[in-house]
């Protein structure tokens, strides 16, 4: 158990059976009354958002995850499919689960698969990821007044703005806590 005070962004609690992890976290205190603590948080298992407010003192139950290396192999209309590295085990994990992830899966990608008590849960993934472009809007030279950027499209369908100097075939490497164009690999 810990105190909801202690809680922050990423750190996975359960409540009311079920497993959340901490989106944004603010403490606030008024001027006589006492401490509350207003989370933003994930259901794990469903994907929703939701925020939630706690009495300062107040109790969670906090939770170790396991993790494993997978590779993202391939999906369907419903499911994103990943293999474990050690033992080959296939893994499959729905949209809901993957949130913005989604936007980020290369084949080949490797990832950690997060489990609670053998059931997959969610995935960390690395902090950048290189993708193809796929479509780019077109860039004129001297166009620099405005913004120095143009929207290109992704292999997954991802939206990224890009320099001009970006074109359709071309690699880029996007930041994945951001969505932000890094460079051109």
């Amino acid at each position: 158990m810990i105190g909801v005070e202690q809680l922050r962004k990423g750190v996975i609690f359960e409540q009311d059976g079920q497993l959340l992890r901490v989106l944004d976290y603010e403490h606030r205190k008024q001027a006589r009354g006492g401490a509350t603590i207003r989370v933003k948080v994930r259901n794990l298992r469903t994907g929703s958002t939701t925020e939630k407010t706690f009495p300062n003192g107040q109790k969670v139950r906090d939770i170790k995850l396991d993790h494993a290396k997978v590779q993202y192999l391939y999906h369907d209309d419903q499911f994103y499919y990943f293999m474990d590295n050690e033992t080959y085990e296939q893994t499959m994990l729905n949209a809901a689960q993957l949130g913005d992830g989604v936007n980020y899966m290369v084949d080949g990608l490797e990832i950690k698969l997060e489990t609670y008590e053998g059931e997959p849960i969610a995935i960390e993934l690395p902090t950048t990821v290189d993708m193809e472009v796929v479509d780019a809007e077109p860039g004129f030279a001297g166009d620099t007044a405005n913004a120095p950027y143009k929207g290109c499209t992704t292999e997954t369908g991802m939206k990224v703005q890009v320099p001009l100097f970006v074109e359709a075939g071309n690699t880029i490497r996007v930041n994945t806590e951001t969505g932000a164009y890094v460079t051109r690999v």
